[in-house]
């Protein structure tokens, strides 16, 4: 006999990231619709939750009127997974059985499926006593039925059976047989969850799910990014920042650079977003470079995304100014992960910065840079409102966050593929300039909302002993607009910076 279970007590579905997102897992002893179109995930789902079962000591149950049981261990062997201990019943060749018009004058054939179907999944039922039960897929349930009126009444009568049985159930539906959106049994299931296969214009598929409505419980709403990997889905919950209690703000992080640290008034604070904003070239990932190696000395956990440049490119560009990244990778002070935009969703991105932060103690995160990844992304539409939400994340776990944005054009006029300028706490702005025949590149910070800061801009080189920030060029005007003007009338050239 079953176990006799409270409404509170929850069933796991075997998806860390989806138990996250129902509070602890579907209530138990209740019926739940899974539906999305083919190809969406639902099988996999569906085969994770009864292993979960089976992992649990649970009796289960896969009633199939869709795919053969030969098909179901094919799926099962993708994901190296055994379906050994999992009772299948294959309903898919009941059609040939049936006698053909022909050889029947009383009923109509659909009568004698329906009849027929029924009977053995109600004789299996009672004599496994399942604990949790896949019913795939409510398509042919629907075509047997053939009007919506015998198909509402014949999956209450189901419904009042499995509740009797004390077992929790996941229909399968892929609405396949439905030119309309069928709400017949989204109204009388405890629980609705559906899953999105979206195709972009470029780059790999997206997958992602809502719960649509879970009867008498909490649940965390909107879309979840998922995949499907060796091993079944994994399911990226959407941040909520609001969740998680803001800290108050941090020690100041310094760059190492004495003249850097006057610019940004003694330091960048932890809990608080930095954006490096400038023209392609004029140094915006190699002062990351050297926050990240500066802290890093420190003993701080760094956790550096490259999203365009490789990892090699970027030991092999940091070993050129001196700073010595290797031997951090080594000691697990700096990890290096780089992103293929066209293959990473936005809930993969934030739930592999939450790991970092929550369970492996990263205090300083770098996103290198977000040009790439706003690119390969034009039908994410809230791509802002995400970011605003991970580095509210990152700022409320007392994170020092950068990110890098690379403007449009060189010198003059100049203008970004997306306005992040009031999300980041701290603006630092790079320059390209003209002086003397030569290119000269200058940095200033136009706001930290964290403190003071310096208002004066400063020229910066960058040779093998690393970056050098000179003194304030405040002899001349224009110098943002790429060529300065000489303010006093004694001074005929520029400065020279002294590194």
């Amino acid at each position: 006999m079953s176990i006799q279970r409270t409404d509170l007590d929850r069933c796991g579905t075997g998806i860390a990231g989806l138990d996250y997102t129902l509070d602890g897992g579907l209530p138990r002893q209740r019926i739940y619709l899974i539906q999305g179109e083919p190809g969406a995930g639902k099988t996999t789902l569906g085969l994770q939750f009864l292993l979960e079962g089976v992992r649990k000591g649970e009796r289960t149950l896969y009633v199939t009127l869709s795919e053969t049981k030969e098909e179901l261990n094919q799926v099962a062997s993708s994901h190296g997974w055994s379906l050994d201990q999992i009772s299948i019943l294959d309903l898919t060749a009941l059609e040939q059985s049936i006698p053909s018009d022909s050889a029947n004058t009383l009923f109509h054939p659909y009568e004698i499926e329906l009849t027929e179907t029924t009977k053995l999944i109600l004789n299996e039922m009672e004599r496994l006593k399942p604990e949790r039960v896949i019913f795939d897929s409510l398509s042919e349930m629907r075509m047997l039925t053939e009007n919506p009126l015998r198909y509402r009444r014949q999956m209450l009568f189901l419904k009042q059976f499995f509740a009797r049985q004390n077992c929790t159930v996941l229909m399968l539906d892929d609405k396949t047989s439905s030119t309309a959106r069928d709400l017949q049994i989204a109204s009388i299931a405890h629980g609705v969850i559906e899953l999105y296969q979206l195709a972009p214009e470029y780059g790999a598929e997206r997958r992602r799910l809502s719960i649509l409505k879970i009867r008498g419980v909490p649940f965390k709403g909107g879309f979840h990014d998922f995949v499907i990997v060796t091993g079944g889905l994994l399911v990226f919950p959407r941040l909520v920042a609001g969740a998680f209690v803001q800290e108050t703000l941090g020690r100041q992080l310094s760059s190492g650079i004495p003249n850097l640290d006057r610019l940004t008034g003694g330091g960048l604070h932890r809990g608080t977003s930095t954006l490096l904003i400038g023209p392609a070239g004029c140094g915006k990932s190699t002062v990351s470079m050297q926050y990240a190696s500066a802290a890093s000395q420190r003993d701080e956990k760094v956790l550096f995304i490259l999203f365009e440049e490789t990892i090699h490119i970027l030991l092999t560009r940091a070993a050129s100014l001196g700073m010595s990244f290797q031997k951090h990778i080594d000691s697990g002070q700096l990890r290096l992960v780089h992103v293929d935009p066209a293959e990473y969703s936005p809930g993969q991105l934030s739930n592999l910065i939450q790991t970092a932060v929550r369970e492996e103690g990263f205090t300083v995160v770098i996103l290198d840079s977000l040009n790439g990844y706003i690119a390969a992304m034009p039908e994410e539409r809230f791509l802002l409102l995400h970011m605003h939400e991970l580095l509210t994340f990152l700022n409320s776990q007392g994170v020092a966050s950068f990110m890098i944005l690379a403007q449009h054009g060189l010198i003059g006029s100049m203008h970004a593929p997306a306005d992040l300028t009031y999300l980041a706490d701290t603006v630092i702005l790079l320059r390209y300039f003209e002086a003397e025949g030569t290119i000269r590149q200058a940095i200033s910070v136009l706001k930290k909302r964290s403190g003071h800061h310096e208002r004066t801009i400063r020229e910066m080189t960058i040779d093998e002993q690393g970056i050098h920030v000179g003194e304030p060029l405040s002899n001349f005007q224009g110098v943002l607009t790429g060529v300065p003007l000489i303010r006093e009338k004694n001074q005929t050239t520029m400065p020279r910076m002294e590194n």
